[in-house]
């Protein structure tokens, strides 16, 4: 018999697919510097809350729909081949681009482990990043057997992610007790607790990111056909991953707040790590480096998985070709995962800032899929079923709003506003020939 995911398996998927890269560099190079430790967790809180509602949406869409796809299979039967395509196209984008910005942190921490011996080979810079041959072979390296993994089915990459992520969580909570008990409390107190006065603003550029950061948790119903247990307790799994997540970014937050200022954290190539380094030791920063090393692992892990799910399903329902949708003997949709790894291969070679450029469109993407199952669900409800799916599709609104109107504090930059145009452009361009050709 196949393997089929338990509970345990359920959590780890999504936490794993949550809690990636970002949650240990963002402090250094985004939060503490434009947020501090008090606005950022409001924001993350009010994020998470914010995801709960719409996850009221996906509750809905996993009780009464029982297919791989997840919101696109889900809205290309509720609302039509043409909007069903529309959260296809963008979450197939979301997804996959995380798989190579995993891939690529994968390198950073091994960079922090063996310094610039591995920086060898170099070749061009794109966006100002320098791209070293060295880092395209070590990403490329690491899809190749995360995409071998995912090739041998459940058993094998559910297991391998749940080691991961225990790893990961058991670490980083090591990790920051001794940072707590070693460093003097006065910095943080003084720099960000005491004087604290509540801004607007920078709660919204830590809420405006929550797509972005709290993606994984749409990964579970990719994989509904796989549950052992009840759809409906998928969503109890969700929003503890959600508030999950939350718990680890403040932490890790806190933690790089207890050594830094603003100012000096953004200094500073990796706040997190050195902050621990400079304070606890190499074996506290060895135990880190474990933890960030499962939460990479992880990312890649989920994503692979829940992009090949979503292609699977684009292939059977005949929008891309038909070849996708087969399976192997271990359940696995084998040519969607090949897909994703390709595409994947190709990105390291046009260096991290465009992968990144590339990853921040998925806070809009994501955002799009979200308000679909939650536009649905509002239709198809009734009850406070309806009224929560009504707020989820607002709040799927307001990220948007946020990320695209002129003039708010976390609007994408222009370069991802462009590759946005420009995926928007090729999907309607693809739809209408694929579409075509099919008649």
């Amino acid at each position: 018999m196949r393997k089929k995911l338990n509970k345990i398996d359920v959590l780890a998927l999504a936490l794993g697919s949550i809690i990636g890269w970002g949650s240990f560099t963002l402090p250094g190079s985004k939060f503490l510097h434009e947020s501090g430790i008090i606005s950022t967790a409001i924001g993350l809180i009010l994020g998470g809350l914010a995801i709960v509602f719409i996850q009221k949406g996906y509750h809905i869409m996993m009780e009464n729909h029982h297919e791989d796809g997840g919101e696109f299979s889900y809205t290309y039967k509720n609302m039509g081949k043409a909007y069903g395509f529309v959260v296809g196209w963008s979450l197939t984008l979301c997804y996959i681009s995380m798989v190579p910005l995993n891939a690529t942190a994968f390198v950073l921490v091994l960079k922090k482990l063996f310094g610039s011996v591995l920086d060898f080979g170099y070749l061009y810079q794109v966006a100002g990043y320098p791209v070293y041959f060295s880092e395209i072979i070590i990403a490329t390296l690491i899809i190749l057997v995360f995409a071998y993994i995912n090739m041998k089915g459940l058993k094998l990459s559910s297991g391998i992610q749940n080691i991961m992520i225990l790893l990961m969580v058991i670490n980083a909570i090591i990790v920051f007790i001794f940072m707590f008990i070693k460093t003097d409390h006065s910095l943080i107190m003084n720099t960000y607790i005491l004087n604290y006065k509540f801004r607007i603003v920078e709660v919204a550029k830590v809420f405006a990111i929550v797509p972005f950061l709290f993606v994984g948790f749409d990964v579970i119903p990719q994989v509904s056909t796989e549950l052992n247990f009840e759809a409906s307790k998928a969503t109890r799994m969700a929003i503890l991953a959600i508030f999950s997540g939350v718990f680890f970014y403040n932490l890790l937050n806190i933690t790089t707040g207890l050594v830094y200022t603003p100012e000096k954290a953004l200094l500073e190539q990796w706040a997190l790590g050195t902050a621990v380094m400079d304070n606890i030791g190499y074996i506290g920063f060895i135990l880190l480096i474990i933890s960030l090393a499962g939460a990479v692992a992880g990312g890649i892990n989920g994503f692979m998985l829940g992009s090949s799910k979503l292609i699977g399903s684009l292939a059977r329902y005949r929008l891309i070709p038909e070849k996708y949708s087969k399976e192997n003997h271990n359940g696995v949709f084998q040519n969607g995962v090949k897909f994703v790894a390709l595409v994947s291969l190709i990105a390291p070679w046009f260096g991290r800032e465009v992968i990144i450029y590339i990853v921040d469109m998925s806070s809009l993407l994501a955002a799009v899929g979200y308000f679909y199952v939650c536009y649905i669900g509002f239709k198809n409800s009734i009850g406070l079923d309806r009224y929560f799916s009504a707020i989820g599709a607002f709040v799927s609104i307001t990220f948007i709003g946020l990320l695209l109107i002129p003039g708010s504090p976390a609007r994408l930059s222009s370069p991802s506003v462009i590759l946005t145009i420009l995926w928007a452009i090729l999907g309607y361009f693809y739809y209408r020939k694929y579409s075509s050709s099919m008649k």
